[in-house]
C-alpha cells in the first residue's frame, strides 16, 4: 500500500513530465515551421516567377538577346546553369553583372571581360532598377524547357480577295439577265404559235399549207413588229457592254500582283497593330506615302528572325520564315554573325496603286489635315494577306466622296475663318469638300 506522499510525489513528477513534454513539442512545431517559411521563401526566391520573368524580359532585355538565338548579345537559355557548369560563377554574380556591368568589367573580372571583347568592346546597358526578385523572374523564365513550335494549324486556305464591290450592277448579273429574257421570249413565242393553231382548229379555221409548214424562227422573222423590237433591244444591250468596257479602260481595282518578297498586311497591320504610318511615314508630310526602305523592315526584323505566328496550308511557318530570309538578303544582312555585309540589293517592288499622269493627288491634305483613314480608300488593308486595289480610283469616285463627306474642321485653325464664311453662305453646320471647292477642275487636274 502506497503512502500518501507518495502518491502525491508521483503525480508531481508526472505532471512536471507532461509539461516538459507539450514545451519541448511546441517548440520543435515552432522552430519546424520557422524551417519551413524560411525554405518555402528560400525556394521561391530561387525559382522565380517565370510568367512575371517573361514580362520583364520582353520589356529589358529583347532589344539584345534572345533565348535560342545568338544577336546583340548571347543566347540566354538557361543561362545560370551554364554560368555555373563552364565559368562556377554563381547568381551573385549576375545579380552585380545585371546591375553595373561596366563597374564588373573595371573589377578585373575574367568572364565579364571576355564577354565585352567577344560582342566588340560594348558593355551591356546597366538596369539597376531591377530587383534581385525581378532577376530571379527573368532566370527562371529562362530556365524553361524550349517549346517545339505547334504544328500548323489544320484551317482551309481562304485565298486573297481579287477585288471590292463596287456597289452597281455586275456585268455578269446583267448578261444572264438578258440570257433569261430571251428565252422567255422564245418560250413566249413558242406557246402563243401553239396556242394560236390549236384555236384555228377548233374554230374551224384553215390555215394556208406553208404556215403550217413554216419554221418558228422563219415566223419570227417574217414579223416585222418582232424584228424591230429585238433590233432595237440588242443595239441598246451592245451599246451598254461596250460603254461599260470602255469605262473600265484604265481602271485596275482587283488588281493584285505577286510581289518578290511576300509582305502579309494582314500580319503586320492586324495580328501586330503596326499603325501603316510607321512604315509609310511620308503618307503624313507629302503627296505620296512612300515605299519603305528595308531599313526600315530592318527595325524590327534584326530581332524577329522567324515567324511564330497562326498559319494555314497555304502560309505555312516555313513559308513565312524563307521571306524573312529574303528580306536578310536583300539587306546585307548576316544573321549568323549579327552584321551587315554590305552586298545589299533594292527590293523591285510592284506598285498596286496608280494615278495617271495627268491627276494630282496629295496623301498629307487627306491623311494629316482630312484626317481620312487609310482604309477609306485602301480598303481593309488590316484582313489583307496579299495586298490588292480595293477602291476604283476613277475620277467619278472621287467625286462621290467630295460630294458626301464632311471635313473635318473641329479643333483645325486651317479651315476656322473658311468655315465660318461659307458655312453662312450655304446656312449649314457640316460642309462637304465639294461646298469648300472640292470640285473644282484645278484642283486635281494642272
Amino acid at each position: 500500500m502506497k503512502k500518501p506522499y507518495q502518491s502525491l510525489e508521483v503525480n508531481i513528477t508526472n505532471n512536471m513530465k507532461k509539461v516538459i513534454h507539450r514545451k519541448l513539442s511546441k517548440n520543435i512545431l515552432g522552430l519546424g515551421l520557422i524551417i519551413l517559411l524560411v525554405f518555402t521563401a528560400s525556394l521561391s526566391a530561387q525559382e522565380g516567377d517565370p510568367a512575371k520573368g517573361k514580362s520583364l524580359f520582353n520589356a529589358n532585355c529583347a532589344a539584345c538577346h534572345q533565348l535560342d538565338k545568338k544577336m546583340t548579345g548571347p543566347a540566354l537559355r538557361n543561362v545560370e546553369a551554364r554560368l555555373a557548369d563552364e565559368q562556377g560563377l554563381d547568381r551573385a554574380w549576375i545579380y552585380d553583372w545585371v546591375h553595373n556591368s561596366a563597374g564588373v568589367i573595371k573589377s578585373g573580372d575574367a568572364y565579364g571581360n571576355k564577354v565585352y571583347n567577344e560582342y566588340g568592346g560594348a558593355a551591356m546597358t546597366a538596369f539597376p532598377q531591377l530587383s534581385e526578385k525581378d532577376i530571379d523572374d527573368i532566370l527562371a523564365y529562362t530556365a524553361e524547357v524550349k517549346k517545339e513550335a505547334p504544328a500548323a494549324a489544320a484551317t482551309a486556305a481562304t485565298g486573297a480577295q481579287t477585288g471590292a464591290a463596287t456597289g452597281g450592277v455586275s456585268n455578269e448579273l446583267v448578261l444572264g439577265a438578258l440570257a433569261v429574257l430571251f428565252m422567255l421570249l422564245a418560250i413566249g413565242l413558242f406557246l402563243v404559235n401553239k396556242t394560236l393553231r390549236r384555236f384555228a382548229e377548233a374554230q374551224g379555221v384553215e390555215l394556208p399549207e406553208e404556215t403550217k409548214r413554216m419554221p418558228l424562227w422563219k415566223a419570227f422573222v417574217k414579223n416585222q413588229f418582232l424584228m424591230l423590237v429585238s433590233a432595237i433591244f440588242l443595239l441598246l444591250a451592245g451599246a451598254y457592254f461596250i460603254y461599260g468596257y470602255l469605262m473600265q479602260v484604265g481602271v485596275d481595282q482587283g488588281y493584285q500582283p505577286v510581289q518578290p518578297i511576300h509582305f502579309s498586311h494582314k500580319i503586320h497591320a492586324g495580328d501586330n497593330g503596326i499603325d501603316c504610318k510607321y512604315c509609310h511615314s511620308s503618307a503624313r508630310v507629302s503627296k505620296t506615302s512612300g515605299i519603305p526602305s528595308v531599313n526600315v523592315c530592318m527595325n524590327c526584323h534584326k530581332s524577329i528572325y522567324e515567324y511564330n505566328g497562326e498559319t494555314s496550308a497555304e502560309y505555312t511557318k516555313e513559308f513565312y520564315d524563307d521571306q524573312i530570309k529574303k528580306l536578310y538578303a536583300a539587306a546585307g544582312w548576316d544573321d549568323a554573325n549579327q552584321k551587315y555585309t554590305g552586298d545589299s540589293h533594292p527590293v523591285k517592288w510592284v506598285r498596286i496603286h496608280n494615278l495617271p499622269d495627268f491627276v494630282y493627288f496629295n496623301h498629307s491634305q487627306h491623311v494629316s489635315v482630312a484626317g481620312v483613314e487609310c482604309q477609306t480608300c485602301h480598303g481593309p488593308v488590316e484582313e489583307m494577306e496579299v495586298m490588292y486595289q480595293h477602291a476604283p480610283l476613277t475620277m467619278g469616285w472621287c467625286i462621290e466622296c467630295h460630294r458626301t463627306t464632311n471635313v473635318k474642321v473641329e479643333d483645325n485653325a486651317y479651315y476656322e475663318k473658311i468655315h465660318a464664311e461659307l458655312s453662312r453662305k450655304y446656312g449649314v453646320d457640316k460642309l462637304t469638300a465639294a461646298q469648300m471647292g472640292g470640285l473644282e477642275c484645278g484642283k486635281c487636274h494642272y
